[in-house]
Order: C-alpha cells, then sequence, then structure tokens
C-alpha cells in the first residue's frame, strides 16, 4: 500500500481533533468536569489517550476549546440563520440570545467552563476557538454600531460572561429573561428581537442533544481527500 499524501494525513488528524473535542463536550455535559477523565474523552472519540496531549497542554485546555467550539458554533448558527440580516439590532438580539441560551439549556456544561476560567493555575486560555468566536462578537459590535470596537467588544464580552455567570450561580441563579432584559436595556434593543422568551425557538437556538453538528467529523461515507496521483486514499 502506498504512504498516505500529506493531505490525507491532515484531514485524519483534522477529524481526530474534531472528535476529541466532541467527546470532552458530550461527557463534561453528561457527568461534570471532575468525573471526566482523559481516557474517558479518548474512549468515546475513538482516539488514543496520547494523541490527547499531542493537540492539548491537558484537560481544562482541551475543554475550554471545546466549549469555545460549541459557543462559536452556536453564535453563528443564531446569526446567519433565516432569514439573514445585516441589521446591528437583530444581530446584536441574536448573540445575546444565543449565549443566554447555553447558559440556560446547558448548565453542567456552561457552569464548569466558567469556573475553568477562574482557576489562576489555568485561567482564559487563547485558543483558535476563542478566537473565533471572538471575531464574531466583534462584527456583532461593529454592526451595531460601536465607533470604537476595541473598546466595547470587551465590554459585550464581560456583560455577556457575567450574565452567564448570574444564571449559574449555584443557590441564587438569576431568570434568563431577567437578564435578557437588562441587556437589551443596555443595547436599546426592541424585546421582540431574537428569540423571546416562550416562542418558538428557530434552528440554531434550541438544546439539540446530537452535536455533531458543530464538530466537522465528517458525515458516514464521506471519502478522504484523493491522494497525489488521483487515487482515493486509504483510511485505517
Amino acid at each position: 500500500m502506498s504512504p498516505r499524501s500529506a493531505s490525507v494525513n491532515e484531514e485524519l488528524r483534522r477529524r481526530s481533533k474534531e472528535r476529541l473535542l466532541q467527546a470532552a463536550v458530550e461527557l463534561v455535559s453528561e457527568q461534570g468536569y471532575d468525573a471526566t477523565t482523559l481516557g474517558a474523552i479518548a474512549d468515546r472519540a475513538g482516539s488514543a489517550r496520547g494523541l490527547i496531549s499531542y493537540y492539548f497542554p491537558g484537560k481544562r485546555q482541551l475543554v475550554q476549546s471545546a466549549v469555545h467550539r460549541l459557543m462559536h458554533r452556536t453564535l453563528e448558527e443564531a446569526l446567519e440563520r433565516e432569514p439573514r440580516t445585516a441589521g446591528g439590532p437583530e444581530r446584536m438580539a441574536r448573540a445575546i440570545d444565543a449565549i443566554l441560551g447555553l447558559a440556560r439549556d446547558r448548565p453542567v456544561l456552561m457552569r464548569q467552563h466558567m469556573a475553568g476560567l477562574l482557576q489562576a493555575e489555568v485561567g482564559f486560555v487563547p485558543c483558535p476557538e476563542q478566537r473565533r468566536l471572538a471575531d464574531l462578537l466583534r462584527d456583532t459590535v461593529a454592526r451595531h454600531g460601536s465607533p470604537d470596537v476595541d473598546r466595547d467588544y470587551p465590554l459585550l464580552r464581560a456583560l455577556l460572561m457575567g450574565a452567564v455567570f448570574a444564571a449559574l450561580l449555584p443557590g441564587a441563579p438569576m431568570p434568563v429573561p431577567v437578564l435578557r432584559a437588562e441587556l437589551f436595556k443596555r443595547y436599546r434593543l426592541a424585546w421582540e428581537l431574537g428569540v423571546p422568551p416562550d416562542t418558538e425557538a428557530p434552528g440554531g437556538t434550541t438544546c439539540d442533544t446530537d452535536l455533531s453538528r458543530f464538530f466537522a467529523t465528517g458525515a458516514p461515507g464521506r471519502p478522504l481527500p484523493a491522494d497525489a496521483a488521483g487515487r482515493p486514499a486509504q483510511s485505517k
């Protein structure tokens, strides 16, 4: 059998990483951070445990990247769903509802994520997934009419993180509609924009137990890239 081409190897590595991200989100959602081991993540992903260290320094960094992937893809779906719009107020409303929706629908996962961000030994870890999330939020701020995106983006991020924390605070959680109302007031948004509470949520804003669409592991039967000679590559 001829050696695999560089493009095939790259695709296999990409799929392995995607499976690890998806497995991390699923397991932490199901049983919490502490009960989720790297071995369990590798088993769920169908990967060797040693492969995790190839991509991530440790479990906390893996989970942060996985949650940031879920956040940025959830936000992306909300912003781009039909009817698509370039309007600043509607996009800001969709962004707020998307992030608050994650706190409402995936409390275990988001609580563990917030706890990880507050741990001094790890803290906030910039990664490609986080940068994609940041780009979407910066674009939202710009379209909303900000005269200074470099100032207003960090403020929006802080307000959203504060709202998620308040919604998930053990023993004293604040209702998501109340937090939504405060954020909508801050950004002068009409209540009917986005996805108001007690309305039917359109695609991309519901809590779907199947997360595969957020993690591009490839559809069943999807061929790998052809090798340099144009032959379909063989996976193993």
